[in-house]
């Protein structure tokens, strides 16, 4: 199976949008913090293995104690996804929390600033 391939690319999203079913309904862990979201998966051509990349809505202990509810939940998830897809293999599940979209929240807040310190500055010098 090639990697940019549509088959591949349909595997990706489907077994995304599981995890992020069964974590939003199925897994009741404490330590999964509850604005956790599934941002994208990636599996391996072999179907071997599968990178969840997901985002946690809060701070730095938020986010561990998911990594760490997560990586523990995983064989049960693993068991979930498997009983609801139809796969010849279902893959090892290994959790990654990305931390993108918080970057890109505070690139476009300092770029909000810089455009408004900017337009501060124009309208001084208008007045001048």
């Amino acid at each position: 199976m090639k990697k940019r391939s549509i088959k591949y690319e349909r595997m990706n999203d489907e077994v995304m949008r599981e995890v992020s079913r069964i974590l939003a309904g199925e897994i009741h862990d404490p330590r999964i913090h509850p604005m956790t979201s599934v941002l994208s998966a990636d599996v391996s051509p072999d179907l071997r293995n599968a990178r969840i990349y997901v985002s946690v809505f809060g701070g730095e202990e938020e986010k561990k104690k998911t990594a760490e509810g997560l990586k523990s939940a995983a064989p049960a998830i693993r068991r979930m996804l498997a009983k609801n897809m139809n796969m010849r293999i279902t893959p090892e599940l290994r959790f990654i929390v990305d931390d993108t979209i918080e970057y890109e929240a505070a690139i476009a807040a300092k770029i909000e600033q810089v455009r408004n310190e900017l337009q501060e500055s124009d309208s001084e010098e208008d007045e001048d």
